[in-house]
C-alpha cells in the first residue's frame, strides 16, 4: 500500500468513520500523545509495528463509540475520554492553570506530544489547553536556558583535558555530550520542545540555525584529535553565543571563546550566560529532563513531580 502519514491517516479515519457517529453532539477529536507521527517524523518504516488509524475522541461524558476494527487496511483505534481526564493523565497536571512545578516536572517530550499532532474538531476547548502549554512562561524559559548553559559550563574544558592526557575516547565522549546539549539548547532558544533522543537530530535539523551549526557539530564528532575536536566545538559554541545575543534576553555577551584560566583549552565560558539569564533565586538544576536521563523515570508522572519537588523546594 502507498504510505499515508499518521496524521493524514487519523484525519481520514475521523472524517470517514468517527465524525458521522458523533456529529450531533459536542466533541473534540485529535491525534496527540506518543508516536513518531505526532511529531511529524513518521516514514514507511514507522508502519511496520504498532501502526494504527487512531484518534482521541473527547466527549462531555464517556460512552461507548463503536468503530470498525480496521480502516484503509490498518487496525483502527478510538480512544474515548473526557477532555479533563485525558489531558491530566497525559501531562500530569491541569493545563488550564499550570504552576511552576508543572513546567519543571514535565519532560519536554511530553509537551511536544501534547502540543504536536493535529486537532480535527474542537467544541470542548482542546486548542485552548494546547495554547496554555505551547511554551514556557518567560521566567521559566530563562531559567531552563540558564540551566542548559550550566550543563555546557560544567564540561566544556574536559574535551581538551581528556585529550591532553591521551584519552581521545574520553574526549570524544565529552564532545558528544556537549553536541547533544548544544542541540537541545538551540531548540530551547527557538522555543521548541526538544524530543527524545531518536528524534533530536531530526527536530534540530528543522531549525534555521542548523544549516550553520551542523557542519561544526558533525566535524567535532568525527574528529580523532582533541585539538581539531575542540576547534570545531568552539566554532559551534561561538555560533550559539551569537544566537543567544540575537534573542535580546540579556545584555550582549562577548561571543568569542578564550582560554580556560591559564590552561591551553579554549572555552566559551558558559557561566557568563548562566549569570546573565539567572536572578540567583533558584538552584541551577533545571527542568526534569535536564538532570534525569532514564526513560522509565521520565515516563512516570508521579515520580518526576516528586523529584522536582525536592531540589526546587
Amino acid at each position: 500500500m502507498t504510505f499515508i502519514s499518521g496524521i493524514e491517516l487519523a484525519r481520514r479515519f475521523y472524517s470517514a468513520v468517527v465524525r458521522p457517529l458523533v456529529a450531533a453532539e459536542p466533541h473534540s477529536a485529535a491525534l496527540l500523545g506518543p508516536g513518531s507521527e505526532v511529531l511529524g517524523f513518521d516514514t514507511e518504516r514507522s508502519a511496520d509495528h504498532d501502526w494504527t488509524a487512531r484518534v482521541q475522541l473527547f466527549l462531555p461524558r464517556v460512552r461507548e463509540v463503536r468503530v470498525p476494527p480496521t480502516f484503509l487496511g490498518h487496525p483502527a483505534k478510538l480512544i474515548v475520554a473526557t477532555l479533563g481526564d485525558w489531558t491530566h493523565g497525559a501531562l500530569g497536571f491541569d493545563p488550564r492553570r499550570p504552576e511552576r512545578r508543572d513546567w519543571l516536572a514535565t519532560p519536554t517530550q511530553v509537551f511536544a506530544e501534547f502540543t504536536g499532532g493535529a486537532v480535527f474538531h474542537d467544541d470542548l476547548g482542546l486548542e485552548a489547553l494546547r495554547r496554555n502549554v505551547a511554551w514556557y512562561p518567560d521566567d521559566v524559559w530563562r531559567y531552563v536556558l540558564a540551566c542548559q548553559w550550566r550543563r555546557i559550563e560544567q564540561e566544556e574544558p574536559f574535551v581538551g583535558r581528556c585529550g591532553e592526557v591521551g584519552d581521545e575516547l574520553g574526549s570524544a565522549v565529552v564532545a558528544a555530550r556537549l553536541v547533544r546539549d548544544l542541540m537541545r539548547l538551540c531548540l530551547l532558544m527557538a522555543r521548541r520542545y526538544p524530543p527524545y533522543s531518536k528524534w533530536l537530530g531530526s527536530a534540530f535539523a528543522r531549525l534555521p540555525i542548523a544549516g550553520t551549526l551542523t557542519p561544526s557539530l558533525t566535524a567535532a564528532l568525527a574528529s580523532t584529535d582533541w585539538r581539531e575536536r575542540e576547534r570545531h566545538l568552539v566554532t559551534a559554541l561561538e555560533t550559539v553565543a551569537e544566537a543567544h545575543n540575537a534573542l535580546g534576553l540579556t545584555a550582549p555577551i562577548e561571543p568569542r571563546a578564550s582560554a580556560f584560566h591559564d590552561r591551553p583549552f579554549r572555552v566559551i565560558h558558559a557561566e557568563r550566560f548562566v549569570a546573565a539569564l539567572s536572578d540567583g533565586s533558584a538552584s541551577p538544576i533545571g527542568a526534569i529532563d535536564q538532570f534525569v536521563d532514564s526513560t522509565d523515570a521520565l515516563g512516570d508522572r508521579a515520580f518526576t513531580r516528586r523529584v522536582v519537588d525536592c531540589p526546587h523546594g
